[in-house]
């Protein structure tokens, strides 16, 4: 089969396109004919190795362990491994594997559901991932109630796009942050407001909310803080501003340490990876309450080139890798 490999960390340039064996399911584990996958960040961290915090947590500290990257998945199932009852050769899917830039993959059972019936498959490959973030941010995080007011940082991101609609969907006032060339998808997704960052400082302290994701960015906690309601809760979804060797994770180090001592909550999101949370999210597209904002397609080979545009944050909503035609 053709899959992207690499065997050093680098720039995307170090990825490409080869022949290797399919893989073959273990216990609690479907084959999945990949016809789409997704593009997030992670994708990009694990090329590059950086920060260099995940190749101590076992991702291999001189050279990729995996070799094949990719991460959100979308396809049909082939084969099940033993122990596999939920799926059955032919059912499509969506969800979390572990290699999914490649004509097959195999994945975990417990990270895959049910494709959505209304989606392609390049539309549902962006959906994992930054879709169950954004839902565990908002729900379990956030403890988001109907009526309170939410500012979305990066909201026109991954996370941010799906994060606006979320947040619209249990209720809430949204206020989304973004670049000016991206404000007309915003609004597109419901946003009650929107505000240019590069022309508003919405951390003055002049409007406060009761839940604030902060995505990606890089602001202070203090800054932060002056965006909050009262006892509102801050959470940091991610952060790429902190270094070689933590990255954005200093913030949520910090935001865990000084919350005990605060009014307000501050919040780091770890996502899990469970397959309910993509039925939840595939009810509520099938229900058309949640788009994915897909920005383009591009083949396998020209993996390198999709990274690239998402690390120069270039992206408007999620990209996606067409391996098969639906």
């Amino acid at each position: 089969m053709k899959a992207v490999l690499h065997d050093v960390y680098g720039p995307p340039e170090v990825l490409r396109v080869e022949e290797t064996e399919p893989p073959v399911p273990g216990e609690g584990e479907v084959l999945v004919q990949v016809h789409a996958a997704g593009v997030d960040p992670g994708v990009w961290h694990l090329t590059a190795g950086l920060p260099y915090l995940i190749r101590a947590a076992g991702f291999g500290l001189r050279a990729p362990k995996r070799r094949i990257r990719g991460l959100d998945v979308s396809g049909r199932v082939t084969a099940v491994g033993p122990g596999v009852t939920r799926f059955r050769p032919g059912d499509e899917v969506y969800g979390i594997a572990d290699g999914s830039f490649a004509e097959y993959t195999c994945a975990k059972a417990a990270k895959l559901a049910h494709r959505p019936a209304n989606l392609t498959h390049a539309q549902a490959a962006t959906v994992p991932i930054s879709g169950a973030t954004a839902l565990q941010a908002l729900r379990d995080a956030g403890r988001l109630k109907p009526g309170q007011t939410v500012l979305v940082i990066g909201a026109a991101g991954g996370v941010g796009s799906f994060a606006v609609q979320l947040a619209k969907a249990l209720g809430a006032r949204v206020t989304a942050v973004c670049s000016p060339g991206k404000a007309d998808l915003v609004r597109a997704l419901g946003a009650d407001q929107v505000i240019d960052y590069t022309r508003t400082d919405f951390t003055d302290g002049t409007h406060r909310h009761d839940l604030v994701l902060d995505i990606a960015g890089n602001r202070s906690l203090t800054l932060l803080r002056r965006t909050l309601n009262p006892h509102g809760t801050l959470v940091i979804v991610g952060g790429e501003n902190g270094g070689r060797w933590i990255g954005g994770n200093d913030r949520q180090l910090r935001a865990l340490l000084l919350s005990p001592f605060l009014r307000e909550r501050l919040l780091g999101l770890l996502a899990k990876e469970r397959y309910a949370d993509l039925d939840v999210l595939r009810e509520l597209i099938e229900a058309g309450t949640v788009t994915p904002a897909l920005d383009r397609t591009y083949p396998l080979t020209e993996v390198p080139a999709a990274v690239a545009r998402l690390m120069a944050g270039q992206v408007r909503g999620k990209l996606a890798i067409q391996v098969r035609t639906d």
